[in-house]
């Protein structure tokens, strides 16, 4: 089991939490390594029948327990709402008598539900596949720009399994589980959205040219891409305003949410990452690690792209308090003048950007007409963790 960092969280403050996420991003391991006295996994048939019916069975077992019977993890939670009642209602009659672990993989299924989010009495956390930092010495870029950072599938030691896992993941949870979610009736257009939005990833969302490609209604295609959101199968990286909106890009740009998942779903070959891809793939692993501090780790921090309708662009700004930083991710090894252009416009639009920063596969880092030129290895290590 890798180390996660969202563990000193957990253990540091006693709070009850929800914990949500994918599938297989090791929410379960995570919340059942800080030793609960009792768990139910709901995505158990037998558990999930024993609950559904009468969630007040759920009371009745707590106020029978004995006094040292103190955590209690509820695994799958979006499957029985009702149950989020009974948390509550333990909560506020015994405030310091249990802590609850909470796990979903869906938050629209509990809105859908009109599930109780029991808001000022947990603290909700996201999960995410692994971080660099989290894997640690084992951490290797090209693996990960292949097979992306899914804990099982990362530590997964034959690279033929790895992408056979990552194509039974890519077809059984997001072609099946996903479009279960979305009440789905026209399947096939899900499926051609789905392929769309991967290959997509990363770039501007262009909502109406997808509805064309997909043969799909507005109103459904939007619906589609929220329930992905809502998944946290998908994130929206949100356009930078500036002062002047009327010249500036104001479109997001979507990422799904690991690599390895999106080169299953375009069928790529798995044993390494397309030579003209490796750029794009830089690109995504870097906004991957941007996104997944949000909140958490990092709750000061807010993540915006940048483009001008002149055609000036920034890869990801960071906001972080009231500083901004301009970042470029260049999957080379030499950075030259000529790739600064955004940078320059983006500082020209605010006094509060501080940071320009080119990412870089060099081994060295450079300071470049006031530029930052950072290697990978070294950018990473300045983000929290």
């Amino acid at each position: 089991m890798y180390p996660r960092s969202l563990a000193k969280t957990l253990c540091a403050n006693q709070r009850s939490v929800l914990v949500l996420g994918p599938r297989q991003v090791g929410k379960s391991t995570l919340l059942s390594s800080l030793a609960p006295d009792i768990s139910l996994n709901l995505a158990s048939p037998r558990v999930f029948r024993d609950f559904v019916g009468y969630p007040e069975r759920l009371e009745r077992e707590l106020r029978a327990a004995p006094p040292e019977v103190r955590t209690v993890f509820l695994d799958e939670v979006q499957r029985v709402p009702a149950l989020l009642d009974v948390v509550q209602l333990f909560l506020d009659e015994y405030p310091d008598r249990f802590r609850f672990l909470l796990s979903g993989s869906s938050a629209r299924k509990l809105r859908r539900g009109h599930a109780n989010l029991l808001p000022g009495r947990i603290h909700v956390h996201q999960m995410h596949p692994l971080l660099a930092c989290e894997l640690g010495a084992d951490f290797d870029l090209d693996r990960a720009l292949a097979h992306g950072t899914l804990p099982g599938i990362y530590s997964e030691g034959d690279g033929a399994l790895r992408a056979a896992d990552l194509r039974s993941y890519a077809d059984t949870y997001l072609r099946e589980e996903i479009q279960a979610e979305a009440l789905v009736r026209n399947l096939g257009g899900f499926s051609r959205l789905l392929d769309l939005m991967a290959a997509s990833s990363g770039r501007i969302l262009n909502v109406q040219a997808m509805c064309r490609q997909a043969g799909l209604g507005y109103e459904t295609t939007r619906r589609y891409i929220e329930v992905l959101e809502d998944t946290l199968v998908m994130f929206r990286v949100p356009a930078w305003s500036g002062s002047s909106r009327s010249s500036i890009v104001g479109h997001p740009r979507l990422f799904l949410f690991d690599i390895g998942v999106r080169n299953a779903l375009l069928r790529r070959p798995l044993d390494a990452p397309l030579p003209d891809e490796r750029g794009i793939l830089l690109e995504h692993f870097v906004a991957c690690e941007l996104h997944r501090r949000q909140r958490t780790l990092w709750p000061e921090a807010a993540l915006f792209h940048y483009r001008t309708r002149s055609g000036a662009e920034v890869d990801f700004v960071l906001e972080v308090g009231r500083d901004l930083w301009g970042i470029e991710v260049k999957a080379g090894h030499r950075v030259t003048r000529s790739m600064l252009r955004g940078l320059a416009s983006l500082a020209s639009r605010s006094e509060r950007v501080k940071r320009r920063i080119v990412v870089f596969l060099g081994d060295r880092r450079q300071l470049l007409n006031g530029v930052e030129v950072l290697p990978l290895a070294e950018f990473l290590e300045e983000l929290p963790g």
